[in-house]
Parts: C-alpha cells; structure tokens; sequence
C-alpha cells in the first residue's frame, strides 16, 4: 500500500468512500462533482491542509484521511494536526490499512512539529471509537457541531 497527496482525479474514489457506510450516504452525494472539486481546489491550495489516499499496488484508492494543521495560542503556542475524514473501502477493512493510514499521520503530524493530534468521531461510531483508543487516542473531550 502506498500513502499520497490526493490528486483532483482521485475526488471521484474519495467521495465513493465518504458515502459508502449508513452515516455518510446520508451526508454526501456522489452525482454532484462539482461541488467536490470546487472543496477539493480549496483543499490543494491551502498548505495547513493535506488530503490523502492510500492505494493498492495497482492503484486502486482503498483509502484516505485529511490532516489539517491549526496554529493557536492554547497549550503555549502548540500546533494541533486535526484528523478528518478517515475512510476505508469496505472491500480492504479488517487487513490493518486504517491503523496503517493513522499511523502515517501521527507520524506526519510529528514530523510537521505538531504538539497534539486530534480528531472526532460520529458518537454513533462505537467501533471507530474502540478502534482510535485502541491505537492510543483518548476520549479527553465532548465535542459540539452546529449545522448551517
């Protein structure tokens, strides 16, 4: 498997994996293209951000995340990497590529000099959640989202 900046070609493949479990076919839709490469232009062109996929050896895209870096004063001037949107194809789950993704970006988050990596999780995401404590991330917080 290999782990590399996501290109405008990939949006299709990303969006497929955004949709593809009972959450996210309700918030995504796939026939809207546009839409996605507009976010995704903005994504490419900001430099605190970093969409991924991670591809087979013919690659195929079985998977991707995007690390946001966030300068602040909190915890004396720290760097937070923000990790969003992890997904992996249904077809590639249960062989370790999430776990292999989360990894990579701790790590990337590190080497960028970050103090702290976080992210959130749908609450109706029990597995996910065991999964993320499982590779050493605590559940320190309650997190609150206003739609608009």
């Amino acid at each position: 498997m290999t782990i590399r900046p996501a290109t405008r070609s990939d949006v299709p493949r990303i969006v497929a994996l955004l949709a593809d479990d009972a959450l996210g076919a309700t918030r995504e839709s796939p026939g809207d293209p546009e839409r996605y490469e507009t976010a995704f232009d903005a994504v490419a062109a900001d430099p605190a951000q970093l969409l991924v996929v991670a591809t087979t050896a013919d690659g195929e895209v079985v998977g991707t995340l995007q690390l946001t870096f966030i300068p602040g004063l909190a915890r004396r001037g720290a760097l937070r990497a923000q990790i969003e949107a992890v997904r992996v194809a249904s077809s590639a789950r249960g062989a370790g590529l999430g776990e292999t993704l989360l990894r990579w970006a701790v790590e990337e988050s590190r080497r960028r000099g970050a103090a702290l990596v976080q992210l959130t999780s749908d609450a109706a995401r029990p597995d996910a959640h065991r999964f993320y404590e499982r590779l050493g991330f605590t559940a320190t917080h309650v997190g609150f989202k206003l739609a608009l």
